[in-house]
């Protein structure tokens, strides 16, 4: 099972099969967060999901960054931050194809 296919559920597989923990959802603006950082080289790479239910369908968009951290509680806080500037910043846009 791949790392991104197994999002929802509270634990995903990174490419390289370590088992990664997804963070508790966050609500910001109408959208859910959902941090997964995985680790990557001894450091949590920062990753994770934005989700909204537009027009009855649920969409998502999934993002990785270079922000890399020591622990895996630090990386969750950066992406959660990193999740709400996004949403500031693009909206509903997010979800435009």
């Amino acid at each position: 099972m791949s790392f991104w296919s197994a999002l929802f559920g509270r634990r995903a597989e990174s490419g390289s099969g370590e088992t990664v923990k997804v963070s508790d959802p966050v609500e910001y603006k109408g959208f859910i967060i959902r941090a997964a950082p995985y680790k990557n080289n001894g450091s949590y790479q920062t990753a994770g999901t934005i989700e909204r239910e537009i027009g009855g369908e649920r969409k998502q968009h999934r993002f990785v960054r270079a922000d890399a951290y020591a622990s895996y509680d630090d990386a969750v806080s950066f992406t959660i931050n990193k999740a709400r500037q996004i949403i500031d910043l693009q909206g509903e846009r997010l979800f435009d194809n």
